[in-house]
């Protein structure tokens, strides 16, 4: 038996070198030639089957039995890659031992997001949503030709024909063959036009709704799995960049004598936005950048902290802004209220704060310009390297290689990351590809950030304890001004900023949603489930303390607002059921106990989760239970929404019980994890997740499991303790 040592290798280096296996990043045909991933493999060439059949951009079938998706949509661990090949394997009827998924290329004519328009890109929890019927029919067509294949073969009607787990079959003749003896002869067949496909009914379904495993396990697991950190190309450079230390900062002048006096160092370049190292590898450039001189010009920086921030929030709140949602006169109405309702909400920035940083590979030949990265915005990032190189769209090829995570933070309008790695190689003048890493330090401190946002509300009841007037003001930047997407503002609305706030789903007569934008030179962007990250904190905690000032049980009092959302009323009373709503919590001696709920919508899924907690004498608390209702249409994959979910109501713990980027004279001051800390593993309650049956087209679960967590442990803490909580992230003290 072949030895094996185990050496003090990375996980990834040890499958990749210590076991003997060669690993390749695979780029589509319209592509460059596979780059090897292992030490003194590069460039190796990957062998291409004898023949494939190609019915259409999104499936392939070689000829030893393989399907391979091709997914227009990055897969960050929110699995993707397996409900794309979900919905193919559905229609094809293929098994599912014998699909493989692969990223497609940057082209959005074949690999546009449905729900986009024409732009290639991942995000706002659409992958599914807009490939539902697209990748299905996809399948459909794939199949359509095979049995046609085998019909003229064996010179039988095709709807005698049929296919199951793989094999298409003719039961009269006794006749059977794999997707792969097929596939030649399926390859010279007419494909079928849209209406001779007919998609198979739900009760029929044989993948969708159940639990098949996922795509990226078993690569992930064996270290085949391709990250832009495991590209290696032939003479490539590693680069960092020291960033300014403020926004509006930029560089006066530079001294490269120490940092070209590293070992390992090959040169130092000014860009737009700071000097970038570039070394034969990481620490050597990490070195050099250590021992690099800059002189930063301030004169524009930004020097104002977060309290001052707040504080001139705060001023704007007192005054009207653009009107965002308005019913009935609630101004009116407010006035002659019987009792009112007042609070003031703040959220602080935040970071994405991914696994894998942010980076990227860049090679530059002649007016070529090819790209490795985990690719979220494909259209967008074509464009803006188009425009800096100044060449032709269709010459920026773009390879979707996985990601450690994203959040939204590699779908920068701006291409930020993306662009400082072309403008390294394009100072060097292409002679070498280049690695551009991002450090940790460099991803909390460089940009970009969920905006920092004031929140202030008023709630009107009647005499008899009715809601009739609710008035809700925003103070916030706007993620979208001056990007390409700034049509998404109207009348001054920054619509994400307002979202989950001005459609509020209760039957309030009397509202008005309004909002100020102030433009600061702190750099945001959209955060996993964006503007629903502080609206539904906002509206739930405050909703929650409007039914206990009208003498209300908090779900009655949801239940009563909601009728005409019936979404919203079924996954209420699904999460109360299942919680227990309304029978005590057994506490231990000294501890309180309490139980709070939330609902919100967001990305077309309803999500409502009821928290249990438990709060010491000194304020300490811990979430030791969370169960979620989820109405997402369709469950492609049961276990893929409740992993989501899981992972969601996390995300949101994070973030609700410690994590902040906050800014001292312009300056971020958090830097890493022992800074910005997010949840550990003791602090991950136990999760119930249950899914409301549905017929309808899967919306999104990648971001609606994030917004109800919060409130939810906030109107439980006030059970708890008859404390209002309302500013995040939670603060103990505030309970002791």
């Amino acid at each position: 038996m072949r030895e094996i040592k185990i050496v003090n290798e990375s996980r990834r280096r040890f499958l990749q070198a210590g076991a003997g296996l060669t690993l390749a990043v695979y780029l589509p045909n319209s592509l460059a030639a596979p780059v090897a991933a292992a030490p003194g493999k590069a460039g190796a060439a990957a062998p291409a089957a004898a023949t494939e059949f190609e019915p259409n951009a999104f499936v392939r079938i070689g000829e030893d039995n393989t399907v391979t998706v091709i997914a227009k949509h990055l897969e960050m661990g929110q699995g993707t890659y397996t409900g794309l090949a979900t919905l193919v394997a559905e229609e094809l009827d293929a098994a599912w031992p014998q699909i493989k998924v692969e990223g497609a290329p940057a082209d959005a004519k074949r690999y546009n997001n449905l729900l986009w328009g024409p732009m290639q890109g991942t995000g706002g929890s659409t992958a599914m949503a807009n490939s539902f019927e697209q990748m299905r029919r996809a399948g459909a067509a794939a199949r359509f030709m095979l049995v046609a294949a085998a019909a003229a073969d064996w010179s039988v009607p095709a709807k005698d024909i049929t296919v199951k787990n793989g094999i298409v079959s003719h039961a009269a003749s006794n006749r059977q063959v794999s997707f792969g003896e097929l596939a030649a002869k399926a390859a010279l067949q007419e494909a079928p036009q849209p209406e001779d496909i007919t998609l198979k009914k739900p009760k029929d379904f044989v993948y969708i709704g159940k639990q098949s495993p996922r795509q990226d396990s078993k690569p992930k697991i064996n270290g085949s799995a391709q990250f832009t950190s495991d590209v290696k190309l032939p003479g490539m450079l590693t680069a960092l960049v020291a960033h300014p230390p403020r926004f509006g900062t930029t560089v006066k002048s530079f001294d490269a004598t120490g940092a070209k006096a590293v070992a390992g160092v090959v040169d130092v370049v000014a860009i737009s936005n700071g000097v970038a190292v570039l070394a034969k590898d990481f620490w050597s450039a990490k070195k050099g950048r250590d021992a690099l001189k800059v002189t930063w010009d301030e004169s524009k920086a930004f020097k104002l902290g977060t309290t001052d921030m707040l504080d001139r929030y705060k001023t704007l709140a007192r005054s009207p802004g653009s009107i965002a949602h308005t019913a009935g006169d609630a101004i009116k109405t407010m006035g002659r209220a019987a009792k009112r309702i007042e609070a003031a909400y703040e959220f602080p920035y935040l970071a994405h704060a991914a696994m894998e940083p942010l980076n990227c590979v860049v090679k530059l030949t002649g007016d070529q310009c090819e790209i490795w990265n985990g690719e979220q915005a494909q259209t967008g990032d074509q464009t803006n390297v188009s425009k800096l190189l100044g060449i032709p769209i269709e010459n920026v090829k773009i390879n979707m290689l996985y990601a450690g995570g994203s959040f939204g933070r590699r779908s920068n309008p701006h291409s930020d990351y993306v662009l400082e790695a072309v403008q390294i190689a394009k100072a060097i003048n292409g002679r070498a590809p280049v690695k551009m890493i991002w450090t940790r330090e460099d991803d909390m401190r460089a940009g970009q950030y969920r905006p920092l946002f004031y929140h202030t509300l008023r709630a009107g009841l009647d005499e008899n304890g009715n809601l009739v007037a609710w008035q809700h003001r925003l103070v916030g930047q706007s993620i979208v001004a001056g990007t390409m997407f700034e049509g998404m503002i109207k009348n001054g609305v920054d619509a994400t900023s307002v979202e989950g706030a001005a459609n509020l789903p209760y039957a309030i007569p009397n509202m008005l949603v309004d909002l100020h934008t102030p433009t600061y030179p702190v750099p945001v962007q959209w955060w996993r489930s964006v503007g629903s990250s502080h609206t539904a904190f906002s509206t739930e905690v405050f909703f929650d303390e409007v039914a206990h000032a009208a003498d209300k049980d908090p779900v009655e009092f949801r239940r009563s607002l909601l009728k005409h959302h019936p979404r919203h009323l079924a996954v209420l009373d699904l999460a109360a059921s299942k919680a227990g709503w309304g029978k005590p919590l057994i506490a231990k001696a000294g501890t309180r106990r309490g139980r709070g709920i939330a609902v919100h919508e967001s990305f077309g899924t309803v999500v409502a989760e009821v928290a249990e907690v438990s709060v010491k004498p000194d304020g300490s608390f811990k979430v030791d239970r969370v169960v979620c209702a989820v109405d997402c249409g369709i469950a492609i994959n049961p276990s893929i929404v409740r992993a989501q979910m899981e992972g969601g109501i996390g995300f949101g713990l994070s973030a609700a019980l410690h994590s902040a980027i906050t800014l001292d004279d312009g300056q971020v001051a958090q830097s890493n994890f022992h800074d910005y800390p997010l949840l550990r593993m003791d602090e991950m309650p136990q999760v119930e997740v249950h899914i409301v049956p549905s017929s309808a087209n899967p919306s999104g679960v990648g971001e609606p499991g994030v917004p109800p967590i919060a409130p939810a442990v906030v109107n439980a803490l006030f059970a708890a303790t008859g404390k209002r909580l309302r500013n995040l992230p939670l603060r103990t003290q505030d309970l002791a």
